[in-house]
């Protein structure tokens, strides 16, 4: 034992050797040999952890520790690193959260680990604490990663301080244009030809830097796919969809090593493609949705993913999984759970069950949704011809929303539709109470109430019809055109008022002042611009006399007739009639194609554009603007710092 023990300080050399060589085969074959000599050494019982962890033996890692927990007392980075790589985040954080005084290099794991997890804005705040207090040669790596996070700051719509960052690198300048797409989304084109740009400069830096290092063609199409993928899907958002669809095509051609960039890049084709080449789709969301991408992608494009196949069920008419895919979605994404159910809902149409999914629609109207929802029951509905059901689900809306003018113009159309006008009338009635009683709650208030005069002067309801005239000429004098029709309307049951409404109206000259009549009489606008007769004039450097016989008809020739006319016989009464629209006529058989339903390309549907016509389909209500297939952002990235195990490539992950 004692011979044993003495042979430590030599495996101690050689292990401090070979770690200093970073061959940790080697090294951790001798720290195992330490420790079966003698089994309480830290220092050797650390060495072997951090062999496993640059073998990427991290589950192996963790046994160990979890199995030595006397040696393991110092070991919390190390535990938490293995447990971050084994996408175990929230067990990872528990063990960040209960470290007292973490370093700086606990710090920099948990903003990793807040990353992966989506927590971008506890993130930002580590970093900004990590640039205030420390300063050394990892800079421009936590820069890199800063800038990353303000990208998905952007892109969740947080509105924070961004600090002065440089662009140096081609890193930092795909970052800053990953923010700037996320902020030209919903405001200006230029922002995108600007994140255009930015992208562009960053591929020529990639290219030229890695070419600089020695970089294998490999490696560099490996490198440049990610930039050009956020390149196609810049271009997606400015309508460029050719030049994105050629973008993404090549950077599959490539066969990329990262899968997620892979399926980010086929997500955006399914969302290039639409409703049409659905086999297409199919293929390529089956790549979007392999079970290898579920740590991989960040949970926004998983989100979108999940989203866009619940869309191509639909289209595809895949009823059964169309509903399930819905209800996973709504079970795993609660954000989305509205979204979801409006998709099942319009499955449910197609399938010939409208009341089931103005129901399912109905049930889910919350919040920001409520109108929406219902409004998309009532076009369920409406398409089935259960008119009676939409009435009351629009009868039953709140009085703000039932009192709307799109609204109460839909009710009275139904009502009259129905034959039933004491129903219309009063949809309309209560609407101008609403908004006597609400006064300037909507800039439609003036035309609801010119409508609502109409429909009473065409009913012959003048007492009702000139209450609201008078209160759109009370509240604006000025227009000449409705107090003409509360003249109008007074005439009929009360001749006094409206002599001294007439009174207010401009005098029949200051109105006729501005009328050109030889103008509107020699224009076209009444009989058409073709039947209009065009108004001939002399050229001066012709006489009268040149005009006036060019205005003389020329005399016609008499008709010539046939050869073999005979005045005695009556003509044939179908001698103007085409030959196919004659009595004796008779249809040549078609030998060549006696099935023409047969002609057109394999596989082509006939009717596949009118399937996905919402204006078309009886069974389709129009959509939510979100519920378009989701484009996917190919994402910031972040810059991991290299292990010298190996040579790798610049900006490769721990």
């Amino acid at each position: 034992m004692a011979s044993k023990e003495s042979n430590l300080p030599a495996l101690y050399a050689e292990l401090s050797k070979l770690g200093q060589i970073a061959d940790y085969e080697r090294a951790l074959k001798v720290a195992n040999r330490i420790l079966s000599i003698s089994q309480d050494e830290g220092v050797a019982f650390q060495c072997k952890i951090i062999c496993l962890i640059h073998l990427s033996k991290f589950n192996e890692a963790l046994q160990t520790i979890e199995k030595s927990p006397k040696l393991a007392v110092n070991l919390e980075h190390e535990k938490t690193y293995c447990l971050y790589r084994l996408n175990k985040s929230s067990e990872a954080s528990k063990v960040t959260d209960s470290v007292q005084n973490p370093s700086l290099k606990d710090k920099e794991l948990k903003a990793q680990i807040l990353y992966r997890s989506g927590e971008y804005e506890q993130c930002y705040d580590i970093y900004r604490d990590i640039f205030k207090n420390y300063n050394d040669e990892y800079e421009e790596e936590r820069e890199t990663n800063l800038s990353a996070v303000l990208a998905n700051l952007a892109i969740e719509g947080c509105n924070l301080e961004v600090p002065s960052l440089r662009e140096h690198t081609y890193e930092l300048i795909y970052n800053v244009a990953c923010r700037l797409l996320a902020q030209g989304i919903h405001t200006h084109k230029t922002i995108l030809a600007e994140a255009e740009k930015k992208l562009r400069t960053a591929e020529k830096m990639c290219k030229e830097g890695l070419e600089e290092d020695g970089a294998s063609e490999e490696e560099i199409e490996n490198e440049l796919g990610i930039i050009r993928v956020q390149l196609g899907y810049c271009l997606q958002l400015q309508g460029r969809d050719k030049e994105a669809q050629a973008l993404y095509t090549n950077v599959l051609k490539a066969k990329p090593d990262d899968i997620a960039l892979i399926a980010v890049a086929n997500n955006n084709l399914v969302c290039l493609n639409k409703d049409q080449n659905v086999f297409d789709s199919k293929r390529r969301m089956k790549t979007a949705t392999h079970e290898s991408l579920e740590h991989k992608l960040t949970s926004r494009q998983r989100k979108n993913i999940a989203y866009n196949q619940c869309l191509l069920a639909l289209y595809t008419d895949q009823g059964e999984q169309c509903h399930q895919l819905c209800n996973n979605l709504a079970k795993d994404y609660p954000s989305l759970e509205a979204d979801a159910m409006f998709i099942k809902a319009v499955q449910l149409s197609k399938e010939g069950k409208p009341k089931e999914a103005a129901k399912l629609l109905t049930e889910h109207a919350v919040g920001d949704y409520e109108l929406p929802m219902k409004l998309a029951s009532v076009q369920i509905l409406l398409s089935h011809d259960e008119r009676k059901d939409a009435i009351d689900i629009l009868e039953n809306l709140n009085e703000k929303d039932r009192s709307l003018p799109g609204i109460v113009s839909a009710l009275v159309t139904l009502h009259m539709a129905d034959d039933d006008r004491e129903k219309a009338s009063t949809a309309l009635k209560n609407a101008v109470a609403y908004y006597k009683k609400n006064k300037g709650t909507t800039e439609n208030l003036g035309e609801l109430w010119r409508q609502a005069a109409n429909f009473y002067l065409r009913g012959g309801e003048l007492e009702i019809a000139t209450d609201i005239l008078q209160e759109l000429v009370d509240s604006s004098p000025s227009d000449v055109k409705t107090l003409a029709q509360l003249v109008v309307a007074y005439v009929e049951f009360c001749p006094e008022k409206a002599k001294a409404l007439a009174k207010r109206l401009p005098p029949l000259h200051d109105l006729a002042e501005n009328i050109d009549v030889d103008a509107l009489e020699n224009s076209s606008w009444v009989i058409g611009a073709k039947t209009a007769k065009k108004k001939i004039e002399p050229s001066p450097g012709k006489l009268a006399s040149e005009v006036s016989k060019k205005k003389q008809k020329k005399r016609k020739r008499k008709g010539k007739l046939p050869k073999n006319y005979d005045p005695n016989v009556p003509p044939d009464p179908e001698r103007w009639l085409p030959r196919h629209e004659r009595s004796g006529f008779r249809k040549k058989r078609d030998r060549r194609n006696r099935d023409a339903t047969l002609k057109g390309t394999q596989g082509a549907a006939a009717g596949a554009s009118d399937l996905y016509d919402i204006t078309k389909m009886s069974t389709k209500p129009s959509p939510n603007p979100r519920h378009s297939p989701a484009v996917e952002t190919s994402g910031p990235r972040q810059q991991q710092r290299k292990v010298q195990q190996k040579k790798k490539k610049k900006g490769s992950k721990w």
